[in-house]
């Protein structure tokens, strides 16, 4: 699911994200992509293959106040991707670069996190579908 929603986050095609990401998730991404410079859009675009590692942030069980039971997982994601970004990225935060090849051959690419909280209710009869109810990337998304 990041792999595919940061996709179609890069090509701003937030019509395709209705399903998968809340409505208020998407009315704020829509402004921010507007505003966003085509290197740090193309920097959102996460290849499945490029996913170094991933880990669960937090990880929570709660009821609202209709007794509706609701699973809500924030999952952080590192992923590689060889946009064109400066060494330093807004706000003095330092980009890792890794660099593969030799000299004559070397490929740049970037080490970049992102944030996306997944939720679901398990309500008696509810359906089984997951919705991301946040997504970060820091420094890029801001």
């Amino acid at each position: 699911a990041f792999s595919v929603v940061s996709k179609l986050l890069s090509q701003r095609k937030l019509d395709l994200l209705d399903e998968l990401v809340s409505a208020e998730v998407l009315r704020a991404l829509k402004e921010k992509l507007s505003l966003l410079p085509d290197n740090h859009r193309d920097a959102l675009a996460a290849d499945v293959d490029a996913i170094m590692y991933t880990t669960e942030g937090d990880v929570r069980i709660y009821y609202d106040d209709d007794g509706r039971k609701f699973v809500s997982i924030l999952m952080r994601f590192w992923y590689l991707n060889g946009a064109n970004l400066p060494d330093e990225v807004p706000g003095e935060t330092k980009v890792f670069q890794i660099v593969f090849g030799d000299e004559s051959t070397k490929e740049k690419r970037h080490l970049l996190t992102a944030n996306y909280e997944f939720q679901r209710e398990f309500t008696e009869g509810a359906k089984p579908d997951w919705t991301i109810t946040r997504i970060e990337h820091p420094r890029l998304l801001e």
